[in-house]
Protein backbone atom coordinates (compact mmCIF):
# COMPACT_ATOMS: atom_id res chain seq x y z
CA UNK A 1 0.00 0.00 0.00
CA UNK A 2 0.86 3.51 -0.84
CA UNK A 3 1.85 5.50 2.41
CA UNK A 4 -0.40 7.87 3.42
CA UNK A 5 -0.58 11.24 2.68
CA UNK A 6 0.19 13.87 5.60
CA UNK A 7 -3.68 14.62 5.82
CA UNK A 8 -4.92 10.86 5.60
CA UNK A 9 -2.04 10.33 8.31
CA UNK A 10 -3.92 13.35 10.26
CA UNK A 11 -6.92 12.23 9.45
CA UNK A 12 -6.38 8.29 11.00
CA UNK A 13 -4.65 9.81 13.76
CA UNK A 14 -7.50 12.11 15.30
CA UNK A 15 -9.85 9.38 14.70
CA UNK A 16 -7.78 6.73 16.39
CA UNK A 17 -7.16 9.02 19.25
CA UNK A 18 -11.16 10.38 19.73
CA UNK A 19 -12.60 6.88 18.23
CA UNK A 20 -15.05 7.97 16.31
CA UNK A 21 -15.43 11.01 14.84
CA UNK A 22 -17.65 13.39 12.21
CA UNK A 23 -16.24 15.77 9.94
CA UNK A 24 -17.50 18.21 11.95
CA UNK A 25 -15.58 17.14 14.63
CA UNK A 26 -12.19 16.83 12.83
CA UNK A 27 -12.49 20.26 11.41
CA UNK A 28 -12.81 21.13 15.23
CA UNK A 29 -10.19 19.14 16.46
CA UNK A 30 -7.63 20.75 13.24
CA UNK A 31 -8.58 24.44 13.93
CA UNK A 32 -8.04 23.82 18.02
CA UNK A 33 -4.64 22.78 17.14
CA UNK A 34 -3.63 24.52 14.26
CA UNK A 35 -2.94 21.91 12.02
CA UNK A 36 -4.70 24.12 8.95
CA UNK A 37 -1.24 26.28 9.74
CA UNK A 38 1.67 24.41 9.39
CA UNK A 39 -0.01 20.88 8.00
CA UNK A 40 -1.59 22.60 4.95
CA UNK A 41 -5.04 20.99 6.01
CA UNK A 42 -7.96 22.66 4.47
CA UNK A 43 -11.70 21.99 5.43
CA UNK A 44 -12.56 20.42 1.64
CA UNK A 45 -8.78 18.43 1.88
CA UNK A 46 -10.38 16.45 5.09
CA UNK A 47 -13.40 15.67 3.42
CA UNK A 48 -11.57 14.12 0.47
CA UNK A 49 -8.80 12.39 2.60
CA UNK A 50 -12.34 11.06 4.59
CA UNK A 51 -12.80 9.39 1.26
CA UNK A 52 -9.65 8.23 0.25
CA UNK A 53 -9.36 6.39 3.47
CA UNK A 54 -12.53 4.48 3.17
CA UNK A 55 -11.63 4.04 -0.41
CA UNK A 56 -8.47 2.06 1.34
CA UNK A 57 -10.60 0.48 3.99
CA UNK A 58 -8.49 2.14 7.10
CA UNK A 59 -12.01 3.70 8.02
CA UNK A 60 -15.48 2.73 8.03
CA UNK A 61 -18.54 5.45 8.27
CA UNK A 62 -21.62 4.78 10.36
CA UNK A 63 -24.46 6.78 10.91
CA UNK A 64 -24.25 8.56 14.31
CA UNK A 65 -28.04 8.25 15.13
CA UNK A 66 -27.88 11.62 16.75
CA UNK A 67 -29.43 14.54 15.51
CA UNK A 68 -28.97 18.00 15.96
CA UNK A 69 -30.63 20.85 13.88
CA UNK A 70 -32.45 20.46 10.60
CA UNK A 71 -29.11 19.22 8.81
CA UNK A 72 -28.64 15.46 7.52
CA UNK A 73 -28.14 12.96 9.85
CA UNK A 74 -23.98 13.35 10.91
CA UNK A 75 -21.78 10.27 9.47
CA UNK A 76 -19.51 9.21 11.69
CA UNK A 77 -15.83 7.59 11.24
CA UNK A 78 -13.81 4.91 13.04
CA UNK A 79 -10.68 3.27 12.25
CA UNK A 80 -10.64 -0.42 10.72
CA UNK A 81 -7.73 -2.67 11.98
CA UNK A 82 -6.32 -2.17 9.14
CA UNK A 83 -6.35 1.37 9.86
CA UNK A 84 -4.54 1.17 13.19
CA UNK A 85 -1.62 -0.96 11.79
CA UNK A 86 -1.07 1.59 8.99
CA UNK A 87 -1.78 4.20 11.62
CA UNK A 88 0.75 2.55 13.92
CA UNK A 89 3.19 2.14 11.21
CA UNK A 90 2.98 5.40 9.52
CA UNK A 91 3.88 6.93 13.14
CA UNK A 92 6.53 4.66 13.81
CA UNK A 93 8.05 5.85 10.55
CA UNK A 94 7.38 9.94 11.08
CA UNK A 95 8.87 9.29 14.38
CA UNK A 96 12.49 7.95 12.90
CA UNK A 97 12.70 9.21 10.04
CA UNK A 98 10.84 12.63 9.05
CA UNK A 99 12.88 15.35 7.77
CA UNK A 100 13.67 18.46 10.11
CA UNK A 101 13.74 21.41 8.28
CA UNK A 102 11.70 23.37 4.64
CA UNK A 103 14.42 22.83 1.82
CA UNK A 104 12.91 25.84 0.25
CA UNK A 105 14.51 28.09 2.73
CA UNK A 106 17.68 26.18 1.81
CA UNK A 107 17.65 26.50 -1.59
CA UNK A 108 17.36 30.59 -0.33
CA UNK A 109 20.45 29.83 1.55
CA UNK A 110 22.46 28.40 -1.23
CA UNK A 111 21.66 30.97 -3.29
CA UNK A 112 22.76 33.89 -1.16
CA UNK A 113 25.46 35.09 -3.62
CA UNK A 114 22.59 36.27 -6.43
CA UNK A 115 21.03 38.90 -4.02
CA UNK A 116 23.58 42.13 -2.23
CA UNK A 117 24.42 41.14 1.03
CA UNK A 118 22.13 44.51 2.36
CA UNK A 119 19.21 42.87 0.69
CA UNK A 120 19.74 39.63 2.27
CA UNK A 121 20.32 40.82 5.50
CA UNK A 122 16.70 42.46 5.18
CA UNK A 123 14.96 39.71 3.92
CA UNK A 124 16.54 37.56 7.24
CA UNK A 125 15.46 40.19 9.24
CA UNK A 126 11.75 39.66 8.26
CA UNK A 127 12.08 36.31 8.47
CA UNK A 128 13.31 36.43 11.91
CA UNK A 129 10.06 39.40 12.65
CA UNK A 130 7.91 36.17 10.76
CA UNK A 131 9.26 33.97 13.05
CA UNK A 132 8.61 35.91 16.05
CA UNK A 133 5.08 36.31 14.82
CA UNK A 134 4.32 32.83 14.33
CA UNK A 135 6.11 31.83 17.87
CA UNK A 136 3.70 34.20 19.39
CA UNK A 137 0.46 32.73 18.11
CA UNK A 138 1.57 29.39 18.89
CA UNK A 139 2.14 30.85 22.14
CA UNK A 140 -0.99 31.94 22.38
CA UNK A 141 -3.02 28.92 20.55
CA UNK A 142 -1.13 26.90 23.47
CA UNK A 143 -2.25 28.60 26.24
CA UNK A 144 -6.31 29.12 25.20
CA UNK A 145 -6.03 25.31 24.39
CA UNK A 146 -5.01 24.86 28.21
CA UNK A 147 -0.93 24.98 28.17
CA UNK A 148 0.73 22.59 30.41
CA UNK A 149 -2.44 20.87 31.44
CA UNK A 150 -2.71 19.41 27.43
CA UNK A 151 -1.88 15.74 27.69
CA UNK A 152 1.50 15.12 25.99
CA UNK A 153 0.69 14.22 22.47
CA UNK A 154 -0.97 17.84 22.09
CA UNK A 155 1.83 19.63 24.38
CA UNK A 156 3.77 18.23 21.89
CA UNK A 157 2.07 19.76 18.39
CA UNK A 158 2.77 22.55 20.17
CA UNK A 159 6.65 22.49 21.78
CA UNK A 160 8.10 20.92 18.50
CA UNK A 161 7.36 23.92 16.44
CA UNK A 162 8.28 26.35 19.51
CA UNK A 163 11.49 24.03 19.80
CA UNK A 164 12.52 24.55 16.03
CA UNK A 165 11.49 27.91 15.75
CA UNK A 166 13.94 29.01 18.52
CA UNK A 167 16.47 27.15 16.79
CA UNK A 168 15.76 28.84 13.32
CA UNK A 169 15.97 32.35 15.02
CA UNK A 170 19.24 31.68 16.73
CA UNK A 171 20.77 30.13 13.27
CA UNK A 172 19.01 33.30 11.30
CA UNK A 173 20.52 35.78 13.96
CA UNK A 174 23.85 33.60 13.21
CA UNK A 175 23.88 34.08 9.61
CA UNK A 176 22.90 38.22 9.76
CA UNK A 177 25.70 38.07 11.71
CA UNK A 178 28.56 36.82 9.82
CA UNK A 179 27.01 38.90 6.57
CA UNK A 180 27.26 41.78 8.79
CA UNK A 181 31.01 40.91 9.42
CA UNK A 182 31.71 39.84 5.82
CA UNK A 183 30.26 43.65 5.00
CA UNK A 184 32.71 45.55 7.52
CA UNK A 185 35.52 43.64 5.80
CA UNK A 186 34.77 44.98 2.45
CA UNK A 187 34.37 48.31 3.70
Amino acid sequence: MNPLSNVEFTLLQIIAECNQASGYDINKLIDQRGYREWANIGTTSVYAGLKKLNDKGLIEHEESGEKSGKGPMPTRFVVTEKGFRTLRDDVISSLSSSRERDNRFDLGLAALPVVEKDEAIEALRKRLDFLGETMNHLRQMYESQGGAHLPLHVRALFLHPVSLIESEQAFVSRIIHELLEEAEERE
